[in-house]
């Protein structure tokens, strides 16, 4: 069987499927590895790493043609869906609660789907292949570094010949993988940090790093499935807001990673918050996309400061920022799921596992993901954009 490492295309995408050291592991499995010329540039692993690990570099057109499966970070653009043939596999970062269409059309083209942004996250044997965590991970860490570059005074207390510089007052809204090493970090950049989350589960772990977590009186836990916070009411997110705004008003920085799977973003940080902010104040919301973000104000892959003297940092892809140390991560979740696949160095799926049945979106010609399938049921029943 052959595993075909596929280059990016997306725009800004530097991050690699898998990095050299995937490949000997995957040889020992009977499995050989296509590489697609320059897969690895972005990340700074030229093709001859690839070669010396035992990999064969081939032409974008050689990779789909011998790969019995494709593996890639981000979901295939519409040039690349063409190059698939019935059979292969894909898998990589699919969204299939955000983009059923597309798995709807590999299935159509009878190939078999596999998300890793599908992985059963509070399954204990899924967290070695749960590459959310380890690329919001480094999510979160570069966003405390970004926080601090363009903030325009020291993060730590400094004792100088010429006076003492106060630490920064940071807020981390949001504590799951992101925002508990957003907290470390800025902790080890020596602010004071505070941190919220409507899960009140989450104080123990905020604590544990040393922030103050703030508890709200207008908000009940709102712990969901999956490990992710449940959407609130309107209810409560006015009286979450209300309190929290008199807490957003105090810091000097404020960095939010709130996110709930195939929906927009909570709004955390209002354009009425925002203006309570002083002047120099920095926010840097990690949850931006095209959905939305947890500030009002947000741009999804802008910056822009508002006319009260606030910075507004929404970056796209953090972890395409961090290329390296992100692709290694995503390796290893990457090669971990394959060899929960690989039966005598072949793709075998069985849907009574979890993490089959979680992860794999579309086999044998259709959608199988329960999730995914309601989705497109409108679609399917010949309704509304069918």
């Amino acid at each position: 069987m052959n595993v075909g490492i596929a280059k990016e295309t997306v725009a800004g995408e530097r991050r690699v499927a898998l990095v050299p050291e995937a490949i000997g592991r995957l040889r020992g499995k009977g499995v050989e590895v296509l590489v697609e010329t320059g897969a690895g540039d972005g990340a700074a692993i030229p093709d001859g790493l690839y070669a010396e690990a035992g990999g064969t570099i081939v032409s974008r057109d050689e990779l789909y043609a011998g790969a019995d499966v494709v593996v890639k970070v981000q979901k295939p653009t519409p040039e690349e869906e063409q190059l698939f043939r019935s059979g292969q596999a894909v898998v990589g970062f699919l969204q299939p609660l955000i983009d059923p269409q597309l798995e709807a059309r590999l299935a159509g083209k009878g190939v078999t789907a596999i998300s890793l942004d599908a992985i059963p996250r509070t399954l204990s044997r899924a967290q070695t292949m749960d590459a959310l965590s380890s690329q919001a991970n480094v999510g979160g860490y570069k966003a405390a570094i970004i926080a601090a570059g363009a903030f325009g005074r020291y993060f730590p207390m400094l004792t100088t010949a010429a006076g003492t510089a106060k630490p920064a007052n940071v807020l981390v809204l949001g504590i799951g993988v992101a925002g508990l090493q957003a907290i470390a970090t800025a902790r080890r950049l020596g602010a004071i940090v505070r941190a919220y989350d409507v899960r009140r589960e989450t104080k123990e772990q905020a604590e544990s790093l040393g922030a103050q977590f703030i508890v709200l009186k207008s908000v009940a836990d709102a712990t969901g499935e999956g490990g992710y916070a449940r959407a609130l009411t309107p209810e409560e997110q006015k009286a979450q807001q209300d309190e929290l705004n008199g807490h957003i008003a105090a810091q000097d920085v404020v960095i939010t990673t709130a996110q709930v799977p195939g929906r927009r973003p909570p709004l955390l940080v209002t354009a009425d918050a925002v203006a309570g902010m002083r002047p120099g104040s920095i926010i840097v919301d990690m949850a931006a996309s095209e959905l939305g973000g947890n500030c009002e104000l947000s741009r999804a892959g802008e910056t822009i400061t508002t006319g009260n003297g606030v910075t507004i940092i929404a970056p796209e892809n953090l972890p395409a920022s961090m290329p390296a140390g992100a692709s290694l991560f995503y390796s290893r979740n990457m090669t971990a799921l394959l060899f929960h696949f690989l039966k005598d160095g072949q793709m075998a799926y069985d849907f009574t596992d979890e993490i089959t049945a979680g992860t794999v979106i579309a086999h044998g010609g259709e959608v199988v993901q329960p999730a995914t399938r309601k989705l497109l049921e409108p679609a399917m029943a010949g309704g509304p954009g069918a």
